[in-house]
């Protein structure tokens, strides 16, 4: 029942919503939907802890460690979103650059959008999987192209066409993983479901599977935002409203993640580490790198949370990549410790933006003095994004870098600690000066922060905060039973 409910919730509160008469109808469906969500998540978590795993629907629908991991993260992110949500579209209304009709798509189209999120780690069958992730990109793309703006529609264009040619490579790759299941003993009906390709894996086709394999981490690792299949991705975070970029940036990329962990699962057990240990490590170091300079150099503060969503895919990655324990515990507290902290950044973003009629740096100036709560959280958030010790990415970036040290990849660690150093120190020019410089002549004065968009923040911050120093015993299990799954030893 919960896992069915997981996903019927969100996708009546779209239905709901699309025949409801007023915003206010809007606001509390997707509030009621998204907050059910919640002990519905805790509830699969417990049951994968003390069961191994839980399925419904024959075995349709199957949860394991990882999948309840990425669940809870996408809920989490879901419903701080629609808290938010309600603030920063009233006050997107009240200035008149939204009316009804653009409000009534949000709250339809978001909620199917969080469903199909959800059906990505809760599908078994690997057909499934690759179908979830296509529609969350239907979903999405009108969300993208919200503002019926010139540079929104260019974004969206963007993002639907980069995003339907990696899929489209996905989806061979998915082919050639069916093939080698069958031709090594698996039925026909059952064939595509991970739960039994993983039993199976070692006698794959070597040849078939590693096609699959690099078919698979291009097309998933488009919808990631990897290097250099990242293009869609600053364009379409800096022209969509901040919720919508929220939940890319936040939760969107652990299902890409989620996909390429799975089928790396199924290549190691083919092939070895080192085949798709390397292609991982590469395409994950060069996204950090990539992402680096573009960072040091950035104008526009909602580009520049898009290339920060691209260096933290690429730590996923390459995580992955090191293999190992290390790597692969690395790789898990990233994906949960990047989806809870990306939120906060987001939303300081969007309220500096909505405050100061600008998306770009160097207009904005003195935000302590204007907007202090947002200010301080807008310096926390990017302190802890970047990695500075004692917040919990601090955790998983050294873990992932002493993977790669115990794995003996050197240069790969030389690398991939260079990059985070650089984009540390990228972040750290731009939130001060942003932050706690002079105000420029003309600027906004001071007003009172919207009670909706603050107490979103607040309830990001504070895991934000507690993580750097104490995950609660179930979630640590959680991620140890995911790490193992990862590592091969589940």
């Amino acid at each position: 029942m919960s896992l069915g409910l997981l996903l019927l919730l969100p996708t009546c509160a779209g239905l709901l919503c699309l025949f409801s008469p007023s915003r206010s109808w809007w606001e509390r469906v997707n509030l009621l939907a998204f907050a059910s969500l919640v002990p519905l998540a805790i509830h699969v978590g417990l049951e994968v802890l003390a069961h191994g795993s839980v399925s419904a629907l024959n075995g349709f629908l199957r949860a394991d460690a990882l999948s309840a991991l990425v669940i809870g993260v996408t809920v989490f992110v879901a419903l701080v979103c629609a808290i938010y949500s309600v603030g920063y579209f009233r006050a997107e209304e009240q200035a008149g650059r939204i009316d009804a009709g653009q409000l009534r798509r949000y709250y339809v189209l978001t909620p199917l959008f969080v469903a199909l999120m959800l059906l990505v780690p809760l599908a078994d069958n690997l057909g499934v999987m690759w179908v979830a992730t296509e529609g969350t990109t239907l979903a999405s793309v009108l969300l993208v192209t919200f503002y019926n703006q010139k540079t929104s529609f260019e974004a969206g264009w963007k993002y639907i066409i980069i995003g339907s040619i990696g899929i489209s490579l996905a989806l061979f790759g998915t082919v050639f993983t069916y093939y080698s299941s069958v031709s090594a003993g698996a039925e026909m009906q059952h064939g595509m479901n991970w739960s039994v390709l993983a039993g199976l894996a070692e006698k794959f086709d070597p040849k078939a599977m590693r096609l699959a394999f690099i078919l698979v981490l291009l097309g998933y690792g488009t919808k990631a935002g990897l290097a250099p299949m990242h293009t869609w991705k600053p364009d379409a975070y800096s022209e969509a409203p901040v919720p919508t970029a929220t939940l890319l940036g936040a939760a969107f990329v652990n299902c890409a993640v989620y996909g390429i962990a799975r089928f790396d699962v199924l290549a190691e057990r083919c092939l070895g580490h080192q085949f798709p240990g390397r292609l991982l490590a590469g395409f994950g170091v060069a996204s950090i790198l990539v992402a680096s300079p573009f960072i040091l150099t950035q104008r526009n503060f909602r580009r520049l949370l898009a290339y920060s969503s691209i260096d933290h895919a690429g730590i996923m990655v390459a995580a992955l990549g090191f293999g190992g324990k290390l790597g692969a515990l690395g790789a898990t507290l990233h994906i949960l410790f990047h989806g809870v902290t990306k939120p906060l950044l987001f939303f300081c973003a969007g309220n500096v933006q909505q405050h100061f009629a600008t998306p770009y740096l160097a207009q904005v100036r003195g935000v302590i003095r204007t907007q202090p709560w947002t200010a301080s959280l807008f310096l926390l958030s990017a302190l802890a994004i970047t990695g500075l010790p004692p917040f919990s990415l601090f955790q998983s970036e050294f873990t992932a870098l002493s993977g790669a040290v115990a794995a003996n990849w050197i240069w790969s660690a030389a690398l991939f600690l260079a990059g985070v150093v650089t984009i540390f120190t990228g972040f750290l020019i731009h939130m001060t000066k942003m932050n706690l410089g002079t105000p420029r002549p003309g600027s906004p004065a001071r007003a009172p922060e919207c009670p909706w968009r603050l107490g979103a923040m607040l309830l990001v911050a504070a895991p934000v905060v507690t993580m750097g120093f104490w995950l609660p015993s179930p979630l640590l299990a959680l991620v140890q039973s995911s790490a193992n799954i990862l590592g091969g030893t589940s």
